[in-house]
């Protein structure tokens, strides 16, 4: 008899693929500048900041789709300077196994004002560079910093 795949009783969960883009957003192109990070409270009530990102829709490309999703997200409109990086996780959600694909970008604010109004997120507030990685909850997006200062140094 074969081996079996999953152990007995359990169910094998679909597996789905997502991908989505979002980015770091600066109030200047300088290593002075402020960055606007998002919150969520998580179930405990704690505030988790991350960056602004969410999914491409169709037609979309990683590019557009960061700008979009910054605005929504921030309120604040940019125009991209560079990437950042790609992260990829596993999660499970709704009895699926999700791979998801995010694609971050640096952005330089254009226009627009700080906006918490979007329903996925709780607050928005400008932080100063030198302070993002201390305030980002999460180890994946804190490895991004690294490529702000290369992204700055080659569009100056």
């Amino acid at each position: 008899m074969p081996p079996s795949r999953s152990a007995p009783g359990r169910t094998r969960l679909r597996r789905v693929e997502e991908t989505s883009a979002g980015g770091l957003i600066l109030d200047q192109r300088s290593a002075n500048a402020y960055a606007a990070l998002i919150g969520r409270l998580d179930r405990s009530g704690r505030m988790l900041w991350s960056l602004p990102k969410g999914h491409i829709e169709a037609g979309e490309t990683a590019e557009q789709a960061a700008v979009r999703e910054v605005g929504e997200e921030t309120g604040l409109t940019g125009r991209i300077l560079g990437r950042l990086g790609t992260i990829d996780f596993w999660f499970v959600a709704g009895g699926a196994r999700i791979h998801k694909t995010v694609h971050h970008f640096l952005l330089v604010h254009l226009f627009g004002s700080l906006s918490d109004t979007d329903v996925e997120v709780d607050a928005v507030t400008w932080v100063p560079l030198i302070e993002v990685a201390d305030r980002l909850a999460y180890a994946d997006e804190r490895r991004l910093l690294d490529e702000v200062p290369i992204v700055l140094a080659a569009t100056a």
